[in-house]
C-alpha cells in the first residue's frame, strides 16, 4: 500500500505542475499531460480505496 501511495503522490505532483503550466502560460501540451495524469490518478485512487477497505477489515 505504501508503494501505491507513493505512485499517487508522484502522479499528483506531475498533474499539478502540468495544470499550472496550462493555466498560467497557455501550454497546450501541458494540458494534454494533465488530462492524461488525471485519468491515471482516477485509476490509482480507486485501487487505493479498495486496498484501504481491505486493510480496514483486518
Amino acid at each position: 500500500m505504501n508503494e501505491l501511495v507513493a505512485k499517487i503522490k508522484e502522479l499528483s505532483n506531475a498533474f499539478f505542475m502540468d495544470a499550472e503550466l496550462q493555466t498560467e502560460k497557455g501550454n497546450k501540451a501541458a494540458g494534454t499531460r494533465a488530462r492524461k495524469a488525471s485519468l491515471e490518478l482516477e485509476k490509482l485512487l480507486k485501487e487505493f480505496r479498495k486496498a484501504s477497505l481491505e486493510e480496514a477489515k483486518k
